[in-house]
C-alpha cells in the first residue's frame, strides 16, 4: 500500500533499445516537452508562414502596376517571398525525420536522409539572405527619407546605418557557417549559444537604428507641417505609425525570446519587419487613393505634399495629395504670399522621393 501510493505514474518511465541492444529509459514528462516543443515551434513557424502568404498576396493585387518596379516593392516582394520559404522548410525540419522521437531520444541519425540535412541548412541560409533583403530595404528608406538633410549629415547617417547593418549581417554569416557545420556534423557547438544570441541582438539593434532614423526624421517634418497648420492625417502619419509599431513590436519578441519559454520568439523579428515594411506602403497608398481627384488630367502622377503658401491649407481645400503639376513652381511663384516658407520645397521633396521609392 505504502508503494503504490508513493508510485507516480505521471513520471513514470519505459525502456528503449538502441541498435546493438542497449537499453535506455525514457520519461513521460520527458517525451511531454519534446510533443510540446514541437508543436509549439511549428504553430509558431506557421503563424509567420501564413501572415507571409497573405500579406504578399495583398501586395500583389493591391499595388498599382506603375510600382511594381520600384526597388522599395521589389525588396518587399522579395523579403516575404525569402520568409515564405523559410518558414517553410522550419516546418519541414521539426515534422521531419530529425525531429522523430527515436531519433532525438536516441541520437541515432543513421536513417535521417541527406534531404533533411539540406532542409536545415537552406533554412539557415534564407534567414541570413531575409536579413539581408530587410537590412537593404532600411537602408535604402533611410536614405529616402533623409534627402532634405545636409550632405554631412546624410553621410554621417549612411556610414552609420552602413556599420551597423554589416554587423548584424556578419553575426548572422558566422552563425549561419557554425550551424550548418553543426548539422553536417551532427554535434553540438556551445558557441552557437553566444553567437545566437549575439545575433539576435545585434539584428534588434539594427532595426531599431534604422526605425529611430525614419521616426525622427518623420516625426520632425510632422511637427513643421504643423506649424504650418496642415493637421489632416495623411500618408506621412501613417509611415510614422508603422515606424513606430516596426521599432516597439520587435524589440518585445526580443525581448521575450529571453523571458518566456516558448521556443524561437526571436524568429518573429525578422517575420515582423518584412510584414510591416510593405503594409505601410500599402496602407499609405489607400490613403493617398482615396483622395484622388476625378477630374484631373494628370492624375496618375501624385505627389505627397500640396498646400497654398497664401492660407497654409489644403489647395482648393483638397488634401495634400493632390496631381503634380508641371507649372507647380511658377504657380508658386506667382503666388500672393510675399515670403513661402522654405519648409515647403523640402516637404515636397521628401514626398517626391517617397513616392518613386513606392512608399
Amino acid at each position: 500500500m505504502t508503494s503504490s501510493a508513493a508510485f507516480d505514474p505521471f513520471s513514470q518511465s519505459f525502456t528503449l533499445l538502441q541498435e546493438d541492444g542497449t537499453q535506455f529509459n525514457v520519461t513521460i514528462p520527458e517525451l511531454d516537452d519534446f510533443i510540446l516543443y514541437s508543436l509549439q515551434i511549428c504553430i509558431n513557424y506557421a503563424a509567420q508562414l501564413g501572415a507571409s502568404i497573405v500579406l504578399l498576396v495583398m501586395l500583389a493585387l493591391l499595388t498599382k502596376p506603375e510600382k511594381r518596379t520600384s526597388p522599395i516593392f521589389i525588396l518587399n516582394s522579395i523579403s516575404l517571398a525569402l520568409n515564405i520559404l523559410r518558414n517553410i522548410l522550419q516546418c519541414l525540419y521539426f515534422t521531419g525525420p530529425f525531429n522523430e522521437a527515436y531519433t532525438y531520444f536516441a541520437g541515432d541519425f543513421s536513417r535521417v536522409p541527406t534531404s533533411a540535412y539540406a532542409i536545415s541548412i537552406t533554412a539557415t541560409l534564407f534567414t541570413f539572405l531575409l536579413l539581408i533583403s530587410i537590412e537593404i530595404s532600411l537602408c535604402l528608406q533611410v536614405q529616402v527619407v533623409c534627402t532634405t538633410l545636409r550632405e554631412l549629415y546624410r553621410q554621417i547617417i549612411f556610414a552609420l546605418s552602413t556599420a551597423v547593418a554589416l554587423v548584424a549581417i556578419g553575426f548572422r554569416l558566422a552563425l549561419l557557417v557554425l550551424n550548418s557545420q553543426s548539422t553536417l556534423s551532427l554535434t553540438y557547438l556551445q558557441p552557437l549559444d553566444w553567437l545566437t544570441s549575439a545575433s539576435n541582438i545585434t539584428t534588434t539593434i539594427s532595426i531599431c537604428w534604422f526605425c529611430t532614423v525614419f521616426v525622427t526624421k518623420m516625426g520632425f517634418a510632422l511637427q513643421q507641417r504643423r506649424k504650418l497648420g496642415i493637421r489632416r492625417f495623411g500618408p506621412m502619419q501613417i509611415l510614422f505609425i508603422v515606424g513606430c509599431q516596426t521599432l516597439i513590436i520587435p524589440v518585445i519578441f526580443s525581448i521575450l525570446e529571453y523571458t518566456t519559454q516558448i521556443p524561437s520568439m526571436d524568429s518573429n523579428i525578422l517575420t515582423l519587419v518584412s510584414i510591416f515594411t510593405p503594409l505601410s506602403a500599402m496602407w499609405a497608398a489607400s490613403s493617398t487613393g482615396s483622395d484622388k481627384p476625378t477630374s484631373s488630367p494628370n492624375a496618375g502622377h501624385r505627389k505627397f505634399f500640396s498646400w497654398s503658401s497664401s492660407t497654409g491649407d489644403y489647395s482648393n481645400k483638397k488634401s495634400f495629395n493632390g496631381p503634380l503639376s508641371p507649372s507647380y513652381g511658377a504657380s508658386t511663384q506667382a503666388s500672393t504670399s510675399p515670403l513661402p516658407s522654405p519648409a515647403h520645397d523640402r516637404f515636397l521633396q521628401v514626398g517626391i522621393d517617397l513616392e518613386k521609392q513606392g512608399l
